[in-house]
């Protein structure tokens, strides 16, 4: 059975860095469908993996109706066609990027196909790590799959724990059935403040890892090179292996 992780939070508080480190560990124990649910799209550079085009690319290229028709291919399957085209595959890794936001027009029936696509390709592998943009748009619009773990990251700071509280709040609100929430506080520099454990008791929320800031995401991002290259003994790494063993992955 396939097990699927998200990652959300707002921005800055290292939620690639989280997912490619993840996706590695989990990588060594089976396959892995990274999915890119960010329009930034930096998940491939964090991985070392090319980027070619995205499910937003994809779906705009739907518009296009004279050149797929001109396929003969009915529009359900166009679209498993391209979908399918777009997954970058590597050894035990394989990516696919949601891409941009959609922009004018009706989406809907697009959206309902690219969920099933989706899921059929995910039911290959044996997880999915999906790196989520703040909103976590592709979740609320159900183009991405039910999720198993949703980890929340926040940055030390009372509105990082706000937004993560509230994005738990609002997956009750979603169609997307989510099974287990959890927290992760990133970046800290001198232990988990008693103002944030506070806050986090007061949320409600299950605080699963305490990360320290770690100096090697800053220079593998200087020097141009995947975070998945970080040292065995780096904060991140470690950070990441805890949250492995403690949601059982490993």
């Amino acid at each position: 059975m396939t097990v699927t992780i998200a990652i959300a939070g707002k921005g800055g508080t290292g939620k690639t860095s989280i997912s490619a480190m993840l996706i590695k560990l989990l990588s060594e124990r089976g396959s892995v469908l990274a999915i890119d649910a960010d329009p930034a799209s930096n998940l491939h550079m964090a991985l070392g993996l090319p980027l070619e085009d995205t499910i937003g690319g994809v779906r705009e290229g739907m518009l296009d109706r004279k050149a797929v028709e001109s396929t003969g291919i009915p529009k359900p399957d166009y679209l498993d066609m391209k979908i399918r085209e777009a997954v970058v595959e590597s050894q035990n890794i394989d990516l696919l990027a949601m891409g941009r936001p959609e922009g004018p027009g009706c989406y809907c029936a697009a959206n309902n196909w690219i969920r099933r696509t989706i899921d059929r390709i995910a039911d290959n592998y044996d997880y999915v790590v999906i790196d989520n943009e703040a909103g976590m748009e592709h979740i609320s619009r159900q183009t991405t799959r039910d999720v198993d773990v949703l980890i929340l990251a926040s940055d030390p700071s009372i509105r990082g724990i706000t937004t993560a509280a509230r994005t738990s709040e609002l997956i009750g609100e979603m169609r997307t059935h989510v099974e287990r929430i959890v927290l992760v506080v990133n970046r800290l520099r001198d232990g988990l403040p008693p103002a944030i454990e506070r806050a986090i008791a007061d949320a409600g929320m299950e605080l699963i890892a305490a990360i320290p800031e770690d100096g090697a995401v800053g220079d593998l991002d200087t020097e141009g090179r995947p975070l998945i290259d970080m040292p065995q003994d780096s904060p991140m790494r470690r950070g990441v292996n805890d949250i492995a063993r403690k949601l059982n992955l490993i």
